[in-house]
């Protein structure tokens, strides 16, 4: 049977399985932090995210948002679509800049201590109307890394509420260890997999921001979105980090830049700056 290609952030799962890998929810230290406040530190051990925080002005994302839209225009011209600009940083300069940027990694930093890698970076552009959604799914099962000590951050390039289907997050679910998914069946699935979570973890929190605000959640926070079925865009870049000292298998450990402390085993290849932007 024919099926629409979906996205994956993933290799094939028989070769994520040759990867050892735990899966337990390592807590950030909440007894000093420079940037979050205790009370933000202690939300994301209790609930898997942070949210609301403000990177960028609006001035500052006029520009920034008409970056994206030339490179978009570019991608689609190219034969791609809107959820196709991955592993950007090593690609284009300024998103590069952008996975490193300081008062970004600040806040990581609160959640992942003092050694940052940043590995990730994903625009997941919802065109109006585009009937794309994002199953319920955890992150860390993606990813072929030794343990689960990765945040992602989410900017919202264009303001991202319920009407445009912004995130939304199972508060509480990075509790429960990897919870077992299934291959999806669902053409308008954005991913290839797929959690049924039922009604354990209550309603879902809607991560409204808009543009220029920043979430963060834990690479085992259960979280999704909606088709967006109104007439307005809603673009995230997703930037994504993890400790220094976790194990990448499967060659990922190629995208990732030191952007805070250092990578004293010299495990992360540390690619410099592209020179395109």
């Amino acid at each position: 049977m024919d099926r629409q290609p979906q996205f994956s952030m993933t290799p094939e799962i028989d070769q994520l399985s040759q990867t050892p890998r735990e899966f337990c929810f390592i807590p950030a230290d909440p007894t000093a932090p420079t940037t979050l406040t205790r009370k933000q530190v202690a939300h994301y051990n209790e609930q898997g995210y942070v949210k609301g925080l403000t990177i960028f002005s609006p001035e500052e994302m006029l520009d920034l948002r008409a970056y994206f839209d030339q490179l978009l225009a570019d991608v689609l011209a190219a034969g791609g679509d809107s959820y196709s600009i991955s592993t950007a940083h090593l690609k284009h300069g300024r998103v590069y800049d952008l996975l490193g940027h300081p008062r970004i990694v600040a806040y990581v930093q609160d959640l992942l201590g003092e050694h940052v890698i940043g590995w990730g970076s994903h625009f997941f552009c919802k065109m109006p109307h585009d009937g794309k959604q994002v199953d319920w799914h955890q992150d860390a099962t993606y990813w072929p890394f030794s343990h689960t000590r990765t945040v992602t951050v989410w900017l919202a390039i264009d303001d991202a509420d319920r009407e445009n289907a912004c995130m939304q997050f199972l508060a509480g679910s990075h509790h429960q260890g990897v919870l077992p998914f299934r291959e999806s069946s669902n053409q308008s699935n954005v991913l290839n997999q797929a959690i049924d979570v039922g009604d354990r973890y209550g309603d879902p929190i809607d991560v409204e921001l808009p543009a220029g605000q920043i979430s963060l959640h834990n690479d085992l926070l259960v979280h999704g979105s909606q088709a967006n079925d109104s007439d307005r865009r809603r673009c995230g870049l997703t930037l994504r980090y993890c400790a220094a000292e976790v194990r990448a298998g499967l060659d990922w450990n190629q995208k990732g830049i030191v952007v805070a402390g250092a990578d004293p085993s010299g495990h992360w290849a540390n690619p410099p700056r592209p020179a395109s932007d």
